[in-house]
């Protein structure tokens, strides 16, 4: 077995355990915050703060 065909299988094992870290993140993420929280756009809500746009003349 050459070094590439070793290089193949690490990579592919940092694959797996990467989308076993998303997956576990997603899960935990997911039962940790209400759908609200999720799907809110505070940081829209924080520049439209910081905007300050002057309607008239």
């Amino acid at each position: 077995m050459d070094i590439w065909n070793m290089l193949e299988y690490a990579a592919w094992g940092l694959s797996i355990l990467f989308g076993l870290h998303m997956i576990y993140d997603w899960y935990k993420t997911d039962s940790t915050y209400s759908e609200d929280v999720l799907t809110s756009s505070r940081e829209g809500e924080l520049e439209a703060m910081a905007e300050h746009h002057k309607v008239g003349s």
